[in-house]
C-alpha cells in the first residue's frame, strides 16, 4: 500500500481596519502613505550620507518595504521613485484638517481620521447586534406611551410619547418586540398587543424582550467646506443625492427616511429643524435612515400630526 502524503494548508488572513465613513479611510491611507514616503526619503538620504549611489539607495529603501501590506498597493513605490513627494508640515496643513495633522504627527502609527473613536453622535445612533430587556411601569394615566404596528408577522414600535414610561425606558423609534411579559409575539396585529397590555398584564411590572431597531441603518458623512452633507429630502424622505457628495461616496439612497440625527430622533420634526440639527452637528454627521415603504407602514395608522406633536425627541445617552 502507498502511504498517504498529508497536505496541511495555512491561511494567513489579514486584519482590516473598519472606518466610520469612506473620508475617515482615504484620510488614514493618505496619512500612512505620507509616512511610508517620509521614511523611504530618511533612509535615502542616510545611504547616501554613507557614499551609496543615490539609485542604488533608493532601490534598496523600495525593496524592504512590506509586500501584500495595507497599503501596499496605493501606488507609492511609483511616488518613491521620484523622491519629490512634499511630505513638510506645510503640505499636511494643507491637504488635511488641522487636528489630523496634528494627530498624525502625535500618533504616527495609530488610525488617522476625521472622526474621533469618542464621536458621540456615532455612539448614539448605534444599532446594536442581539437583544435586550426592558422593564416598564404604566403612567398614572395607565399608559406606556408607545404604539406598535405589525410587519411580516413582526411588532414593531411605531410611536414613542415625549417623556414617557417608554420614552425614559430607552425604547426607540423601530424597535422589534419579540416577547411581552414571556409571551412571543410573532403574528400578533397591534390591537393584539394592546389587548393584552391593557387586560394580562401587571402595570407595576411589564417586561419586553426587544431587538434593536432591525429595519434601521447608520451612516457617517462628513461635512464639506460649505457645511453640506450632500442630499435633498422633503418631509423626512431622502429624495436626491448630490454627485461626489460625501452622501453619495458614503452610501445614502434615495427612498429611505431620516429616521435619526446622531441618534435624536427626527420623526416628525419640520425639514427645516432636521436642517438646524444637521448644521450645527459637528463635521461627521451619523445619521439613521429606514427604507421608506417601511417607514410609511409603521407611521400610517398614527397619523403625521399627532407624530408631529407628541413624539419623543430627546438626545439618548451615548455607551463609548
Amino acid at each position: 500500500m502507498k502511504k498517504q502524503t498529508q497536505h496541511t494548508h495555512t491561511h494567513t488572513q489579514t486584519t482590516m481596519s473598519l472606518y466610520p465613513s469612506l473620508e475617515d479611510m482615504q484620510v488614514d491611507q493618505m496619512a500612512k502613505a505620507q509616512i511610508a514616503v517620509g521614511h523611504h526619503v530618511a533612509d535615502v538620504e542616510a545611504a547616501e550620507a554613507s557614499g551609496v549611489p543615490r539609485a542604488i539607495a533608493a532601490g534598496q529603501a523600495l525593496n524592504v518595504m512590506p509586500a501584500g501590506g495595507l497599503y501596499s498597493n496605493l501606488g507609492l513605490e511609483e511616488m518613491m521613485s521620484f523622491a519629490g513627494l512634499d511630505i513638510s508640515e506645510g503640505a499636511l496643513v494643507q491637504h488635511m484638517p488641522q487636528d489630523v495633522a496634528v494627530q498624525m504627527a502625535q500618533q504616527p502609527q495609530a488610525i488617522v481620521a476625521l472622526t474621533s473613536p469618542q464621536d458621540l453622535g456615532m455612539a448614539r445612533a448605534q444599532v446594536k447586534q442581539g437583544v435586550r430587556k426592558v422593564i416598564l411601569a404604566k403612567d398614572q394615566h395607565n399608559k406606556l406611551g408607545m404604539a406598535v404596528a405589525s410587519i411580516d408577522k413582526g411588532l414593531f414600535v411605531a410611536f414613542v410619547w415625549q417623556n414617557s414610561a417608554a420614552a425614559l425606558g430607552g425604547i426607540r423609534f423601530g424597535d422589534q418586540i419579540l416577547q411581552i411579559d414571556g409571551q412571543n409575539v410573532a403574528g400578533w396585529t397591534g390591537d393584539q398587543a394592546l389587548k393584552f397590555l391593557r387586560g394580562q398584564c401587571d402595570p407595576q411590572r411589564i417586561e419586553f424582550a426587544i431587538r434593536d431597531r432591525p429595519f434601521e441603518r447608520t451612516i457617517t458623512v462628513v461635512k464639506d467646506q460649505a457645511n453640506q452633507i450632500g442630499f435633498v429630502f422633503k418631509r423626512g424622505e431622502i429624495t436626491h443625492i448630490v454627485k461626489d457628495s460625501s452622501a453619495a461616496r458614503n452610501g445614502l439612497l434615495i427612498n429611505h427616511n431620516l429616521v435619526e440625527v446622531n441618534g435624536q430622533n427626527v420623526v416628525g420634526l419640520e425639514d427645516s429643524e432636521v436642517l438646524r440639527v444637521m448644521k450645527e452637528s459637528p463635521r461627521s454627521v451619523t445619521m439613521t435612515v429606514m427604507p421608506s415603504f417601511v417607514f410609511k407602514h409603521l407611521v400610517k395608522k398614527i397619523g403625521y400630526k399627532h407624530i408631529k406633536k407628541y413624539m419623543d425627541h430627546s438626545i439618548p445617552e451615548a455607551e463609548l
